[in-house]
């Protein structure tokens, strides 16, 4: 154990920033949506009908998971934040230990770190040391933000208890991932696919009946429901957890011990001799080294878009009681229920969608770190082709998961309601609204990277700040000066409200005046 708790301090030190930004995120929505479903839902019977209508469609359950006990305010607040937002916890986690195993083997600074006076299984020790630690204060404050909000005692703490347990279980997969890889992106999917897979299980269990039912034992998202948080905890499921993070704990432990520095079990493919003709260019070189997370991103968000499209038409049973419309109304606009609701799933889609081109934007900044720009720059490229290449990829992928959004949700809406065109017509419509807010915030980031290298983690600060005073801004109280800060807050609430022509071209200004100043920045300033 040589070296591991200084390793640990030292990781710790470096995401201070990240770490900082997913708790806030992750507190500030179990605050907000214990705090909000209490003045929703004052009433019993109120309660009552939102959970059965949960209950009684499919595509909820299986997105969300089902509401154990109708009749608990704590089970109604935390339906979507006990199995679809573990899945946050869960990829938190996975970003926090790849970082300190994988992509620090991959970029040499293990090999450093290894050549002073600490035993080889220190980095993976300080990687998980770290993981599990912060799995159990997120979940400690999981817990005090429910019981803030009002919340029963006994199932805020089971609740945050349920999201300790999810990662640390992902802690072990991560480092069990980062054993299998050869490379910081192919664990990355590793981890995600075995978390799809997990969620699937999960989402099959709880929407099939016979032998399949069982499969929901078969996940520790399903374990969540399982514990029964919010109606006498089982409080033996939270040995499910431990066991399962032990065990994969200890095997990536033993695989550790069994590979080379720098490689996995899985061998890594060796390219060919020679590159394509097509990768001459920068631009060729960029597209092709983010076209897998794309395709990734394009799966995940078409599959989950028609979920929420399918979702919509039910979800309007749920909300029969006038505070909960208002709020709801608050968040989209004002209109139908169904359209409103669309609205605000378009509004987050648009956050979520934006990570997307922050990750572009950071993989150039790692990249600038570690050589490979001035690898490029050798090769005759320019400093307005790496930045614009960069640029170019992370505004038309986004762009691009904009789309799929708005016709996978179509897909979704209309083949429920009938109206199969005309529904994907205004939600591409919808969807396209997003996108000036959306390339505003990626040029941001552009503006922090070109300004420093080290500075590209800096759009993530920017994306936390604007959700929390856009996205939650209305459920926190917060002013309408704090709220309009976000670039989020002034895209339009479409298919509701119209299109605002002004409010578009000021953020596409703005977007303009970040660009200039991203690419005049970076063509003076030193590279790395």
């Amino acid at each position: 154990m040589t070296g591991t708790l200084l390793l640990t301090r030292l990781a710790l030190r470096r995401d201070r920033v990240l770490v900082a930004i997913w708790l806030l995120l992750l507190v500030g929505v179990c605050y907000a949506s214990a705090e909000a479903t209490t003045s929703l839902y004052p009433s019993l019977a109120e309660r009552v009908r939102a959970a059965e209508a949960i209950n009684s469609s499919p595509s909820i359950v299986a997105l969300y998971g089902p509401v154990v006990d109708v009749t608990s305010i704590g089970e109604l607040a935390m339906t979507k934040l006990t199995v679809l937002y573990a899945v946050f916890v869960a990829v938190f986690m996975v970003v926090v230990i790849r970082r300190h195993t994988r992509t620090d083997e991959e970029s040499g600074l293990t090999e450093l770190v290894g050549g002073t006076a600490v035993r080889s299984t220190a980095p993976l020790a300080a990687a998980v040391l770290l993981g599990c630690g912060l799995s159990l204060v997120l979940g400690a404050l999981a817990g005090l933000a429910d019981l803030a909000g009002g919340l029963p005692l006994e199932g805020s703490l089971a609740f945050g208890a349920s999201w300790a347990g999810v990662g640390l279980v992902s802690v072990g997969l991560t480092a069990i991932a980062c054993q299998l890889s050869a490379s910081s992106r192919t664990c990355a999917a590793f981890s995600a696919g075995a978390i799809a897979v997990l969620y699937a299980f999960r989402a099959v269990g709880d929407t099939s009946t016979g032998p399949l039912h069982a499969l929901r034992w078969a996940s520790p998202f399903g374990w969540s429901t399982q514990l029964r948080a919010w109606s006498e905890p089982r409080w033996w499921v939270l040995a499910l957890y431990a066991l399962t993070a032990v065990g994969l704990i200890t095997s990536a432990a033993l695989v550790r011990g069994r590979r080379d520095l720098g490689s996995g079990l899985v061998a890594e493919r060796t390219g060919p001799a020679q590159a394509s003709p097509r990768l001459r260019s920068v631009l060729a070189v960029t597209v092709r080294g983010h076209r897998a997370s794309l395709l990734i991103w394009t799966v995940a968000v078409a599959a989950l878009s028609v979920f929420f499209g399918t979702v919509a038409p039910d979800i309007s049973d749920m909300l029969d009681s006038s505070s909960a419309r208002e709020m709801i109304e608050r968040l989209g606009g004002v209109g139908v229920i169904q359209e409103t609701l669309l609205a605000a799933e378009l509004s987050v889609s648009a956050v979520v969608l934006t990570c997307f081109g922050i990750s572009v934007i950071a993989q150039a900044g790692e990249d600038e770190r570690s050589g490979r720009t001035d690898e490029l720059m050798a090769a005759e490229g320019s400093r307005g082709a790496i930045i614009g290449s960069h640029l170019v990829v992370a505004l038309a992928g986004s762009l691009w998961l904009l789309v799929v959004t708005g016709v996978c949700m179509g897909v979704g809406f209309g083949a429920e309601e009938g109206t199969l065109t005309s529904s994907v017509r205004s939600l591409v419509a919808a969807a396209l609204g997003q996108a000036p807010a959306v390339c505003l915030v990626v040029l941001l980031t552009a503006v922090a990277w070109s300004w420093r290298c080290t500075w590209h983690h800096v759009g993530w600060v920017f994306l936390a700040a604007f959700v929390t005073v856009g996205q939650l801004g209305e459920l926190l109280r917060l002013p309408d000066w704090v709220v309009n800060l976000s670039p989020y807050s002034h895209a339009p609430a479409m298919p509701v409200e119209p299109f605002d022509p002004a409010a578009a071209t000021a953020l596409l200004a703005l977007g303009v005046v970040a660009l200039t100043a991203a690419v005049a920045r970076f063509r003076v300033r030193d590279l790395g």
